[in-house]
């Protein structure tokens, strides 16, 4: 890995404090406040931070949101707010949102292997997408304080202790429970906008080891014992399946039937489409947003989440095959949802084809960089390395074992200027699957339409012997 050269003072900085000015001069009164306050102070701060410490890789998370959260106001602000001020202050938050990208860029770290994508504006407003998602995330996540942290860093040590007594951190390959067909589904119609389509649901039935600390409260979380899932069914039998996974905070049917495109999958292609929910996703969810607390709080949690997302995929997997035996069964997953995809191919044999796209391969090491400083210079301290963390989590990491299907029939894609999931990650897969990564310029946001994503999809359909996509 190598990084950019570090710079005394980041002048382009100053762009993103002309944004914030402009936004809090702009108007009196409280509609004035309402609409232009927010983020005129979020990017002044962010603008500050940038000149004072530059290189400080977080910033340009918040100058990005602050910028796109301007963007969005600024059509409320066409009724409250004087047209040519406004006119400005939106300019110059272009301006500092292609610096928040542009900036993220020279400070990302350079993976050998991964394309150097090109600096242009197009490629810094894809990155600044990412980087306002990046900020949005950190500050929804519910950071450990306390004594949560306390009790995090002992837990942290007895469920070492726990799964190394039993042998699990060195043959994890036995951790894993097989799942059977569940009994008790129900299908009713369902429909959204012009797809009609039916809900699937059974229990999970997931239950971790007892003995691992927290296993008690995860079995508590009661929405979370059912699972959900979309299912397009071809009136055609022997039709290939392909199971659909979303990515971290999705798990809705709104967001879910864009992400996977039924129009093409189900429609064009004449694919049997299964789009499962998530462990605390959507209507599993556990707090106010889908997604809470799979990859933000307790750290720990991840690994309970992870291992029940193996279980209900695999569990979906088997409910497929009570209806068909032979059917043949293809995997595509995206962010979240790839992890999850290269994970199934670690432990289900018999897949047709895996395609993980913008894949996480090792969670310890990127939820690490966005711990704050503090709280991991205690959890250091306190023996809590991201080293341990990584050894728990070795359990839940495509990683760890050989994949069940032979090299030819896993596929993956990742973009060269991803911001929330590093080159480098797909990398780490790609050289564990003994494959070369499909790679498009763009970021994590930004994958579809591209041609690289196309011709991956389309590789892993046709050599099964499905027919691929033209466009996804």
């Amino acid at each position: 890995m190598s990084i950019a050269l570090p710079k005394s003072r980041d002048w382009g900085s100053l762009i993103p404090v002309a944004a914030g000015i402009a936004w809090v001069t702009i108007g009196t009164g409280f509609g004035a406040w309402l609409l232009a306050w927010p983020q005129g102070l979020l990017l002044i701060a962010t603008g500050v931070a940038a000149l004072l410490w530059p290189g400080d890789s977080r910033i340009p998370h918040y100058t990005a949101l602050g910028a796109v959260l301007a963007l969005l106001l600024s059509v409320p602000g066409l009724f409250v707010l004087s047209f040519l001020p406004l006119l400005l202050a939106v300019a110059l938050s272009v301006a500092a949102f292609l610096y928040a990208g542009r900036i993220a860029l020279r400070l990302a770290e350079r993976a050998p292997g991964a394309p150097e994508p090109p600096a242009d504006l197009k490629i810094w407003a894809k990155a600044a997408l990412d980087e306002a998602l990046l900020g949005y995330f950190v500050i929804c996540a519910k950071i450990p304080s306390g004594a949560e942290a306390e009790e995090l860093v002992r837990d942290a040590a007895l469920m070492e202790a726990v799964l190394s007594q039993r042998g699990w951190l060195d043959h994890p390959e036995y951790y894993h429970q097989i799942p059977g067909a569940p009994t008790d589904v129900e299908l009713s119609p369902a429909s959204f906008k012009s797809f009609s389509y039916q809900h699937l649901k059974f229990s999970s039935e997931f239950r971790p080891h007892a003995e691992i600390p927290g296993a008690e409260l995860w079995n508590s979380y009661v929405p979370n014992r059912t699972c959900h899932a979309s299912l397009f069914r071809q009136p055609e039998a022997g039709r290939p399946w392909l199971l659909c996974i979303h990515g971290y905070r999705m798990g809705t049917t709104f967001l879910d039937l864009r992400l996977f495109a039924p129009h093409i999958l189900f429609q064009r292609l004449k694919l049997n489409v299964v789009m499962p929910t998530l462990p605390l996703h959507g209507s599993r969810r556990i707090g106010p947003q889908s997604g809470d607390h799979y990859l933000d709080g307790d750290p720990l949690d991840l690994l309970f989440a992870q291992t029940q997302a193996l279980w209900d995929l695999r569990r979906t997997i088997a409910w497929i095959r009570a209806q068909e035996p032979n059917a043949r069964i293809g995997v595509l997953g995206y962010s979240l949802g790839g992890y999850n995809a290269a994970l199934l191919a670690t432990h289900e044999p018999g897949l047709d084809f895996v395609v993980a796209g913008i894949p996480v391969a090792d969670f310890a090491s990127v939820l690490w960089q966005h711990v704050p400083p503090q709280l991991r210079t205690y959890f250091e301290a306190e023996g809590l390395s991201r080293e341990r963390y990584q050894r728990l989590l070795h359990l839940v990491s495509p990683l760890t074992l050989p994949p069940k299907l032979p090299a030819e029939r896993l596929h993956l894609f990742a973009g060269s200027a991803d911001r929330i999931v590093p080159p480098g990650q797909p990398l780490k897969l790609a050289a564990h699957w003994q494959r070369e990564v499909h790679w498009y310029h763009g970021a994590h946001l930004t994958f579809r339409g591209e041609r690289a994503v196309v011709r991956c999809i389309d590789d892993a359909m046709t050599g099964a012997g499905w027919k691929g996509p033209r466009s996804i």
